[in-house]
């Protein structure tokens, strides 16, 4: 598949988000209600243009600086604009002129709404799987999100690359994808509805978490997933027997991320003071840490908070000077482990 394929589906035959075939180019996770008091601000015409559902939008964005890749009209933009606040500042890259022409004839009207002096969003454009063409400063972004658009990258390798390039140390690039049980037939990639739709483009889910650490991405971590239902008989009898999920993953620009998670005896307390997240913080599917409690952590899940922008609002208990093996049921198998010897615990 190229770029004028995708080019002309999404800025030609697709006029607004009903005029997709399949429920795809969606996030799996339900919208909390601070994320739907900010897109009730953004322009109807923007939110008109917007081509799937959900808000991709990690916690504690405060003065944060975001990009955004395949952004479209803007709406995820200028919902981000608003919550990084007026010293945050949000960039977005799309190919598809007609969405940019909408989203920058719309920054002023955004900035009034939100109580700038001056819009902090920029719009542009070129290809995800190019950004080192781009006039964007490596090491620059505290955060990059995407919302169900790298399975339509015709390299997504380069993308990943890219991102990391871009991403300052401690920054996490926080996504929505679809991925395939299986590697897509090649016939099947070659449909330009099916790819259109964001599922012929999806990754085989292994190959994913193989170029993700291939591109500097040690240990990827999934938020939120879901199996993908179709609901078009026609599109689903031509990808099976496929099957397809969408998932949410973290991945951090952490270089001393270690290939499994060992156990250094360390330990966390969340604090409450994330906000919108005063008692519970959810690192990913299978951390969430309590207010107050003391919750043991790998090595890696050490790190994922104590060198980045969470690191504030935890209390570390521990160090790396003592290593006691495999975090037990969360690290891999263990070969020193007694056969049926249930393991106790584990931060995973």
């Amino acid at each position: 598949m190229n770029h004028e394929s995708v080019q002309n589906y999404y800025g030609e035959v697709l006029q607004s988000s009903s005029d997709l075939q399949t429920n795809a180019c969606c996030t799996p996770d339900a919208m909390p209600d601070h994320l739907k008091q900010v897109l009730s601000k953004v322009h109807d015409e923007v939110l008109t243009r917007y081509y799937g559902c959900g808000l991709i939008a990690p916690l504690d964005l405060k003065g944060m600086s975001i990009l955004d890749l395949g952004c479209g009209a803007g709406r995820d933009v200028f919902a981000l604009s608003a919550m990084v606040g007026e010293t945050g500042r949000v960039v977005g890259v799309d190919m598809t002129p007609e969405q940019l022409e909408v989203a920058r004839a719309h920054q002023d009207y955004h900035a009034s709404a939100f109580g700038y002096a001056a819009s902090n969003v920029e719009f542009h454009h070129g290809y995800i799987e190019r950004l080192d063409d781009l006039n964007l400063e490596p090491g620059s972004f505290d955060i990059i999100v995407s919302n169900c658009v790298i399975n339509l990258a015709t390299d997504k390798e380069a993308v990943l690359r890219g991102a990391h390039r871009l991403l300052k140390d401690g920054g996490e690039m926080y996504f929505s994808d679809v991925y395939a049980d299986r590697r897509v037939p090649k016939g099947m990639a070659e449909d330009e509805v099916l790819y259109g739709e964001c599922l012929s483009g999806a990754l085989y889910l292994n190959d994913f978490l193989s170029i993700a650490r291939k591109a500097g991405f040690g240990d990827p971590r999934r938020v939120t997933h879901r199996p993908l239902t179709i609901e078009n008989p026609v599109l689903e009898a031509r990808v099976a027997p496929l099957k397809f999920q969408s998932a949410t993953y973290r991945l951090f620009k952490l270089p001393k991320l270690e290939p499994a998670c060992e156990d250094y005896g360390q330990a966390v307390i969340y604090k409450g003071t994330i906000p919108n997240a005063p008692h519970l913080f959810e690192l990913d599917d299978h951390h969430a840490m309590e207010t107050g409690k003391v919750f043991p952590v790998c090595g890696n899940t050490w790190m994922m908070l104590k060198e980045t922008r969470f690191a504030q609002h935890f209390e570390f208990i521990g160090d790396f000077s003592t290593h006691y093996g495999v975090f037990e049921d969360c690290g891999g198998e263990n070969a020193f482990e007694t056969p049926g010897e249930v393991a106790s615990g584990g931060c995973c």
